[in-house]
C-alpha cells in the first residue's frame, strides 16, 4: 500500500492560554496571544508520519488555512514528519467568519487536484468544538468517512477502524479512499527534534487563495456578541447534613 495522504492542520490559542472577549464583545482577544496546532490535529499528523514509517504512506501533504502565520503550524508538522504543506491564506474579517464548510471545500478540491487516497483531520479544533470539517468533507467527495478514530490499521485496501462512540468502542472497515478523524487516545504525538526542525524550513510550503480552489469564503454567519461565561460563586463549608438542608431551603432549592 502506497497512500498519499493530506492532513488538517489548524492554528489555534494555545490551550493553556487563558481567553479573554475583546471589550467591543465582537470576539475573542487574539493579538500577542500564543497560538499552537489543534491538539486532535497534531494526533492526525503523527498517525500519518507513523503509517509512513511502515511503509503504508507515501506521501504527507500537511494544509492550514489562515493568515501568515499558519506557515509556523505548517512548519511544525513538517517537522513532525510532514513532506510539503499548502497554506491558503484568508485573514481579516473573512478569516473571523471562516466555518468548516469552507475548510471541508477546500480539502474537498485539494484531494482532487493532489490524487490523495486519504484525508486525516482532528475530530474537533479546541477552539470552536465544530465537530464538522471531516464528515462534510466525506460527504462532498462522497468518501467513506470514520470519525472519532482510537485505531487505525490499514488492510487490503481499506482501513479498519475502532471508533470511540457513547455506548464505548465500535470497530468499522472503510474503503479507500476515505476520510478520517482522530480522537484524543489515537497516538501519542511526538516532539519535534531540532534536526527535523531544522530540516522542515527547507520544505516546501505552496501558497493558495480560496479563489485559487474556486471556494467563495464570504461570511454565511454574523457574529450578535461573544460573551464570557459566568463567574462561578464561591462554595461554601457546613458542618452537618441539617446544615447543608438549611442553606439549600435558603437558596430555594429545597
Amino acid at each position: 500500500m502506497s497512500l498519499r495522504i493530506l492532513v488538517g492542520c489548524k492554528r489555534v490559542i494555545d490551550y493553556a492560554v487563558k481567553i479573554r472577549v475583546k471589550p467591543d464583545k465582537s470576539g475573542v482577544i487574539t493579538e500577542g496571544v500564543k497560538h499552537s496546532m489543534n491538539p486532535f490535529d497534531e494526533i492526525a499528523i503523527e498517525e500519518a508520519v507513523r503509517m509512513k514509517e511502515k511503509k503504508i504512506a507515501k506521501e504527507i501533504v500537511a494544509f492550514s488555512c489562515g493568515p501568515t502565520q499558519c506557515q509556523e503550524t505548517l512548519r511544525t508538522a513538517l517537522a513532525m514528519g510532514a513532506d510539503r504543506g499548502i497554506h491558503v491564506e484568508v485573514s481579516g474579517p473573512e478569516y473571523e467568519t471562516l466555518q468548516p464548510l469552507h475548510i471541508s471545500k477546500m480539502l474537498a478540491k485539494l484531494a482532487k487536484d493532489e490524487q490523495i487516497d486519504l484525508i486525516i483531520v482532528g475530530k474537533q479544533a479546541i477552539d470552536d468544538d465544530c465537530n464538522q470539517t471531516a464528515q462534510m468533507t466525506a460527504a462532498l467527495l462522497d468518501w467513506p468517512q470514520a470519525t472519532s478514530a482510537s485505531k487505525i490499521e490499514a488492510k487490503d485496501g481499506s482501513l479498519q477502524v475502532v471508533r470511540e462512540i457513547d455506548g464505548g468502542l465500535e470497530t468499522i472497515k472503510v474503503k479507500l479512499p476515505s476520510v478520517v478523524s482522530a480522537d484524543l487516545r489515537l497516538n501519542e504525538p511526538r516532539y519535534a527534534t531540532l534536526p527535523n526542525i531544522m530540516k522542515a524550513k527547507k520544505k516546501p510550503i505552496k501558497k493558495l487563495a480560496p479563489k485559487d480552489l474556486g471556494v467563495d469564503v464570504s461570511p454565511r454567519i454574523q457574529v450578535v456578541t461573544v460573551e464570557e461565561p459566568p463567574v462561578r460563586q464561591a462554595g461554601a463549608k457546613v458542618e452537618n447534613v441539617d446544615a447543608v438542608i438549611e442553606k439549600l431551603k435558603a437558596l430555594g432549592h429545597a
